[in-house]
């Protein structure tokens, strides 16, 4: 008896499977990337809403909780009022970090988002759910997931850049 020959091995359909695979996980961290949700910004000179006299912000409070990631959450969280006549619906506000040299660290720029309920948690929800009336008083929070780490911990400058009413 003659002793067998060692088979050769077909590499190609390996390649092609590892090829294929890595063109998945490429196109999946792509995806994942350009889905993360990024702060937007509107220049610091932006010009503040003709309306925002009539909608001014008290009561302003920080605070910070850790999550789950072992990342920190800060919050802000104030009333907002509305002294005009108009019914709002929606309002877009810039929020200004700065430095101990009173520069901007970092600059966002959000919606304002009304606290529907605060028990057992803090749910949030857009002014269009409950738009705020001529007389209308109501809790807002805003959600930072990370604050630059040159900020000096005064509370940053609200700027209300965009209102809509119904």
């Amino acid at each position: 008896m003659r002793p067998k020959a060692p088979e050769e091995r077909n590499w190609l359909p390996m390649a092609i499977a590892a090829a294929v695979v890595l063109v998945v996980a490429a196109i999946a961290i792509f995806a994942l990337e350009h889905g993360k949700k990024r702060p937007t910004m509107a220049p610091v000179t932006a010009s503040l809403d003709g309306y925002a006299p009539s909608l001014p912000v008290s009561h302003l409070a920080m605070s910070e909780s850790g999550n789950l990631a072992g990342g920190k959450q800060t919050y802000i969280d104030g009333v907002i009022d509305n002294k005009g006549n108009r019914t709002i619906s929606a309002v877009t506000v810039q929020i200004l970090f700065r430095n101990v040299a009173h520069e901007v660290v970092q600059n966002e720029t959000q919606s304002l988002k009304l606290i529907r309920t605060r028990d057992p948690y803090v749910d949030l929800e857009p002014v269009s759910a409950a738009p705020l009336k001529p007389g209308d008083e109501k809790a807002f929070r805003f959600t930072f997931d990370g604050v630059s780490p040159d900020w000096d911990g005064a509370f940053p400058e609200l700027r209300i850049l965009h209102v809509e009413s119904k």
